[in-house]
């Protein structure tokens, strides 16, 4: 049975997704190359000083990786605390299905 504590690891993944600049910043990042402040900002609404904002909490959610290269800062996505989120979710929603299969057999009954 999957408890609440086993996705523990997972929320601050969860809370820094919750905002649609950030999962904006993740797309960008997805395809797997560095990228700069300008070129996440190119496009978006916001300063770079706003991207570096929301950068920062991708970064303390284990997110993003930076890299200082030379007067830039470069940010590659680390796709693993991705990975087990969504392997959390996963498990949650097979544990709903089996909660939901046991529901319906029981109001069919």
């Amino acid at each position: 049975m999957l408890k609440a504590s086993d996705g523990i690891e997972s929320a601050p993944v969860f809370s820094a997704l919750g905002d649609v600049t950030r999962l904006e910043l993740v797309s960008r990042l997805s395809d797997g190359q560095q990228h700069s402040i300008t070129e996440l900002a190119d496009g978006l609404k916001l300063t770079r000083q706003g991207v570096t904002k929301h950068l920062r909490v991708l970064k303390q959610a284990g997110i993003v990786h930076s890299k200082r290269t030379g007067r830039e800062t470069r940010f590659t996505i680390k796709p693993d605390p991705i990975s087990k989120a969504r392997d959390f979710l996963t498990r949650a929603s097979l544990q709903w299905d089996k909660n939901i299969g046991r529901l319906k057999a029981f109001v069919e009954e």
